[in-house]
């Protein structure tokens, strides 16, 4: 196939196969200019961490620098394929403006140091406030980009060495509506499906799914099937004209913070022609008959007038999803950061439920991630669960977790369940909670209302220790900081969506005196000589397979059970799934595939949620309902959006992602490829509501809330009318042309998901006020859902430095 501009064309060349088929090879590889294959000194095996997918590939060393990347071809999860930010976003490694030192603010301003006394500054913090306020007044925030090493570390010191309740991770902001809705349904987290369920499905079902720009190799995948020989049918549920939109079967696009509704309009149809597995449904699900009673309130008139979508279009939505012989379903932010975000997910499983459609080539639902080891947080307790998947409720699993850590059970606080992250920051607000440890992450950009965040993380009062390997935003803020080794810098494992598990090790060394997040956080643990019982070093391992082989020991036995998993397994080959044990050395393709749940009563790792209220079930409430852990059909009333648009703010505005770029641009605005095909903020705005107003393409408009104004260059785009979005990857600082305001989180409302505690990002009501004649196209993408409606502008391109190559192959470098 040759060299291809992966800008231009972000999905590469079509390798076309049929249902039942192997999804053929490609490798993908770039390599720095004037560097050959021939000239890499080694290729160092890892897997991508800027989006979730987990795609393998290799690091290409030259002199002890990272001069590119290629495709695993080998790996289960790409078979070879990168994405644009796979192939270009290693560059940032090196950037110029790196962290090589620690730095500790004095007189008002952060001077460089040293880090004994970076580290006693944190030490000597931390045991005042143990000693004067206990440990509740220490809190962590932590990332979805760190490994599991990592994670379990900073839970262990977190929970068992200072006992504090306050641990959560900026995955409450992407995913944590993921592993709610999973708990809801199945009693525990953990995907049911796998990726390879694209390779036999005959309907594909995406909810607020934009998965041609956040899993882009999984996209390529699937475009692949659908260019082959039996293509699946797709449902694309997304108020945006997406890629995945343009290659729909049909196209459902719903007014924001009104998915329930529409869920509830698709389950009715199910049911009412009787498109259901009765036989699955009663053998192994509780709850039918209270959905059944529920959804017959919402016939497709009704769900179009609230939904504001075609009754017919519904009906032939429904007609797909309940005729389909192989189902695959995928969600994320389009439904976990708007309103209602967990019913509307449970909602999905409730589908796969009532057809039977579980643990089946084909059939499987993925509550998608949006960061490449969020998992790694939920499993190993660095964000609103325990390690393992235990339950805070039931008191035996807490015993497991003090004998694992030799700690005093009630040393591990357990009276409620651990702190969300909008919880700590209003506890950091109210002045209970005094420090806060933020690790790899930027809050100052991706959180909502953010004048209230830069508010709450200036505070005099509050101790801020920010750990990354950038200035970011919230760096700025901090009272330490402290220079992090970053991906392929350090080594250490992490687990994608469909439970693969992938190594990734150390290629070159970190700049300067930063150093891996595992030794910071051992070091921590050292200075303040936090010990076990027995008087044992707590955590009591000191290198990444060191605390590998204590995180396999508190997975024993659990869903997520990586027993059968070593560093030497993991490398030379594909990524491996847990649960990876006795029963499945090689790893597990589904779950479920019995119709057994990991919903036993006293083995699950949650037992639910008023889906409405957010009150949690009494563990005696579980047990009458479920006691032979079955999988729950739950249903849920639709209850409008809090805040509507109205005669003042008549739009939605709806925030996300484009495929360029990651999270805040920490990494991929340091990408000159990346960073040239996405360099500013542009807001979309449907070709009808534009000319009511009197906007045109390249406009500076100004998007206000009741929190505050953004302001940005218009794109007219095949959005739905009364719907705006703005990309929230740019900082509220843009430092070239002092510009501080676009950030798109200057605009979303302080609420969040009664059930996940996740934000709501989606459902803000806004204006929008032209302030000049533009000077031209906005500047956004035109390769995605951001693709103008005027044929005039120019295409985005990446020219010769981006040119990748790409290779169909039968072999399979190791």
């Amino acid at each position: 196939m040759g060299l291809r501009d992966r800008i231009a064309e972000p999905w590469g060349a079509r390798t076309p196969y049929g249902p039942g088929e192997q999804w053929p090879h490609r490798v993908d590889s770039y390599l720095a200019d004037g560097v050959s294959p021939d000239q890499v000194d080694a290729w160092v095996q890892s897997a991508a961490v800027l989006h979730s997918n987990g795609d393998g590939l290799d690091i290409a060393v030259k002199d002890g620098r990272i001069v590119g990347v290629r495709g695993r071809a080998v790996d289960r999860v790409n078979h070879g394929r990168l994405d644009p930010k796979d192939l270009f976003g290693w560059q940032a490694n090196a950037s110029a403006d790196r962290l090589t030192t620690p730095l500790i603010r004095r007189g008002g301003a952060l001077v460089e140091t040293d880090w004994d006394t970076a580290m006693d500054a944190v030490v000597s913090r931390s045991k005042h406030l143990l000693a004067d306020q206990g440990p509740s007044a220490i809190g962590f925030y932590t990332s979805g980009q760190l490994f599991i090493e990592e994670y379990y570390t900073q839970g262990v010191i977190a929970h068992a060495a200072i006992g504090t309740n306050h641990v959560d991770g900026n995955t409450r902001l992407c995913t944590a509506t993921a592993a709610e809705a999973l708990k809801e349904s199945f009693g525990c987290d953990g995907q049911p499906g796998s990726y390879t369920d694209v390779d036999h499905a005959d309907v594909i079902a995406l909810y607020g799914h934009n998965v041609a720009e956040t899993q882009t190799v999984l996209w390529m995948r699937m475009l692949d099937r659908l260019a082959g020989p039996n293509p699946p049918a797709i449902l694309c549920v997304d108020p945006r004209p997406t890629p995945v939109a343009e290659h729909a079967t049909v196209h459902l696009a719903p007014l924001p913070g009104t998915n329930v509704a529409l869920m509830n309009g698709l389950l009715h149809e199910i049911l009412a022609h009787d498109w259901v597995d009765h036989e699955y449904v009663a053998a192994h699900t509780v709850g039918f008959a209270e959905l059944s009673k529920r959804v017959a309130e919402f016939p497709p008139e009704r769900v179009a007038q609230i939904c504001r979508i075609d009754a017919s279009d519904l009906r032939r939505a429904a007609e797909i999803v309940g005729n389909a012989e192989r189902l695959l379903s995928t969600v994320l932010q389009g439904f976990y950061q708007s309103h209602q975000a967990t019913a509307a997910s449970v909602q999905v499983n409730n589908i796969h439920l009532v057809r039977g459609m579980l643990g089946k080539p084909g059939c499987g639902v993925l509550q998608m991630n949006g960061q490449p080891t969020a998992e790694n947080t939920r499993e190993c307790g660095a964000d609103g669960d325990l390690a393992g998947f235990r339950n805070w409720a039931n008191d035996s699993h807490i015993e497991e977790l003090a004998k694992l850590w030799n700690v005093d059970m009630m040393q591990i606080p357990h009276y409620a369940p651990p702190t969300h992250a909008m919880q700590m920051f209003r506890y950091a607000e109210e002045g209970t909670l005094r420090m806060l440890w933020v690790s790899a992450t930027n809050p100052a950009v991706s959180l909502p209302d953010l004048a209230r965040i830069r508010a709450i993380l200036a505070q005099e009062r509050l101790f801020l220790v920010v750990q990354d390997i950038f200035l970011t935003e919230t760096a700025q803020l901090a009272d330490v900081v402290l220079p992090a080794a970053a991906w392929a810098e350090k080594t250490g494992t992490f687990t994608n969506v469909d439970r693969t598990v992938h190594i990734s090790d150390k290629a070159v060394e970190p700049p300067g005196q930063a150093r891996a997040d595992l030794d910071v956080f051992l070091d921590y643990a050292r200075r303040m000589d936090f010990r076990d019982k027995d008087g044992n070093p707590l955590p009591n391992w000191t290198t990444p397979e060191e605390a590998f082989e204590a995180w396999k020991k508190c997975s024993a036995g659990r869903p997520c059970d990586y027993t059968g998993l070593s560093y030497d397994l993991l490398r030379g080959g594909s990524g491996i799934q847990w649960p990876c044990n006795a029963d499945h050395p090689d790893g597990a393709e589904r779950l479920y595939a019995d119709g057994e749940f990991f919903a036993a009563p006293d083995y699950c790792e949650a037992y639910g949620k008023d889906l409405i209220t957010g009150a949690p079930l009494e563990p005696t409430e579980y047990r009458a309902m479920n006691p032979g852990g079955r999988a729950i059909i739950k249903a849920a009333e639709y209850v409008p959006p809090h805040e509507p648009p109205s005669r003042e703010y008549p739009y939605v505005l709806i925030t996300g992602r484009t495929l360029y770029h990651f999270h805040t641009r920490t990494k991929t605005g340091r990408a000159p490829q990346l960073d040239a095909a996405a360099p500013q903020v542009w807001v979309e705005i449907a070709e009808s509501d534009a000319r009511r107003v009197g906007i045109d393409e390249g406009d500076a408009v100004e998007i206000r809330t009741a929190r505050g104004c953004v302001a940005a260059s218009a794109r007219i785009t095949g959005i739905r009318p009364g719907v705006v979005f703005l990309p929230f990857h740019y900082g509220y600082w843009d430092t070239d042309s002092g510009d501080r305001h676009r950030a798109a989180n200057e605009l979303t409302l302080t609420d969040w998901d009664p059930v996940s505690k996740q934000p709501i990002f989606k459902t803000a009501a806004a204006t929008l006020r032209r302030v000049s004649r533009g000077r031209g196209a906005a500047p956004a993408p035109t390769t995605t859902a951001s693709a103008p409606v005027a044929a005039a502008v120019p295409r985005t391109e990446g020219g010769e430095a981006a040119l990748a190559d790409e290779r169909v192959t039968e072999e399979m470098q190791p």
